[in-house]
């Protein structure tokens, strides 16, 4: 399980806001955070990656801590084992796929990397730099190697934005795939609802630092659990009309 209660100041549209985060997140769940741009999903990523650090909370993973502002516990990214897949990928253009992967791995295990690289269909295109492979083999690349630590937790920052509707579809399955791989934690930024729902199996949404509401992706998006929010929420459910009916 991890637990999270932290706070950070963040810059938004609206201007300073507070990113205030108090969760609790079962294992082997899938969890969505759904949000405008500038929302705070990405900072809360930077935040568990051990990328940017909290004013104050506290962060737990089973029975270790991550992060704890009273006493002064602050674990660095390599303790916390975390795969983090970017918005934009952040494939290394000098590697070949091959190296980009083995990358990620504490200790040489060349059978691990060649199951990978089966796994993810990349085989034939090892040797590859990334400018040579289109935008979903440089995704499933960018995918395998944030598993090639085996990590205790996977973070994918709107890992479909930059794709096409059909290459988006197909490679939802590469997701679901990693993720009971890994059979732990997987958290998705996505501001896509029709995406949301095919991948999370719960869902949070947030604005401004803010956490709206937590359940079910049917639920939140169908049953209008934002009466209390403004035009975020109107459009979110003018968007759950067209994709849930």
């Amino acid at each position: 399980m991890l637990k999270i209660d932290i706070e950070r100041p963040m810059l938004t549209s609206e201007g300073k806001k507070i990113l205030k985060v108090c969760l609790e997140i079962e294992d082997r769940e899938l969890l969505c955070l759904f949000g405008h741009s500038g929302s705070g999903k990405t900072t809360l990523l930077r935040i568990l990656a051990g990328l940017t650090t909290p004013t104050r909370g506290r962060i737990v993973y089973n029975d270790t801590i991550w992060f704890d502002s009273d006493k002064k516990i602050n674990l660095s990214p390599q303790l916390r084992n975390v795969g983090y897949m970017f918005q934009d990928y952040a494939l290394f253009p000098n590697m070949n796929v091959e190296e980009n992967i083995r990358f990620a791995q504490k200790k040489k295990d060349v059978a691990a990397i060649e199951n990978l690289l089966a796994l993810f269909d990349l085989t034939t295109l090892k040797n590859q730099k990334p400018l040579q492979l289109s935008g979903g083999q440089r995704q499933r690349v960018a995918l395998a190697r944030a598993l090639a630590a085996k990590p205790t937790l996977l973070l994918l920052d709107e890992p479909l934005s930059a794709l096409d509707f059909e290459m988006r579809i197909a490679l939802q399955h590469e997701i679901r795939k990693a993720h009971r791989l890994l059979n732990t934690i997987t958290i998705l930024v996505s501001h896509d609802i029709n995406e949301v729902c095919s991948l999370a199996s719960s869902v949070i949404t947030i604005q401004n630092g803010e956490i709206l509401a937590q359940g079910h992706p049917k639920e939140i998006f169908r049953e209008g659990a934002f009466q209390s929010s403004s035009q975020f929420l109107h459009e979110i459910s003018a968007l759950s009309e067209l994709f849930l009916g």
